[in-house]
């Protein structure tokens, strides 16, 4: 049974490759160890062939790619970006997102199609959304994207 540190380091290892095969080319697995390394990371090389698989992480070529993000889940999140108004914290492991009146189950609707592995469930109401994580790890990543989608 794996523990909430676990998952936590679990995600932050996630999120580090994910972001060296988003900035660079690499088409190695030993390559990526050396890479998370780097990064503070100790894994083994059957650690990242397990992370690639389940990250949906492909080989084209001589080079991973990042599974292409369907453009409908782009376009959800664009539909329901005016209705956010704050994002914060709540302990380790909750972001709370904060909407206009009524709109609530609207955004915790796109946020639950995205199917983000960080992302254990959602609650909402009329103008607040809980998102719970796995961990600080994954609520960090969780609160990182969601910064970016609706820029508050």
């Amino acid at each position: 049974m794996t523990t909430g540190h676990e998952h936590a380091l679990t995600a932050l290892r996630r999120d580090a490759l994910l972001r060296i095969i988003r900035e660079s080319t690499v088409g190695r697995q030993a390559d990526l160890v050396r890479l998370l390394a780097r990064a503070g990371h100790q894994v083994t090389q059957s650690s990242v062939s397990r992370d690639l698989r389940e990250l949906g992480v492909a080989k084209r070529g001589d080079r991973y790619v990042l599974p292409e993000e369907p453009q409908p889940a782009v376009d959800s999140f664009r539909a329901v970006a005016g209705f956010v108004r704050e994002l914060r914290t709540a302990g380790p492991c909750l972001a709370v997102l904060r909407t206009t009146a009524g709109a609530a189950q609207s955004v915790a609707i796109v946020l639950d199609r995205a199917n983000w592995p960080e992302v254990a469930g959602t609650i909402s109401g009329d103008d607040t959304i809980f998102i719970a994580t796995d961990g600080v790890g994954a609520q960090r990543s969780v609160v990182t994207r969601l910064h970016e989608l609706f820029r508050v």
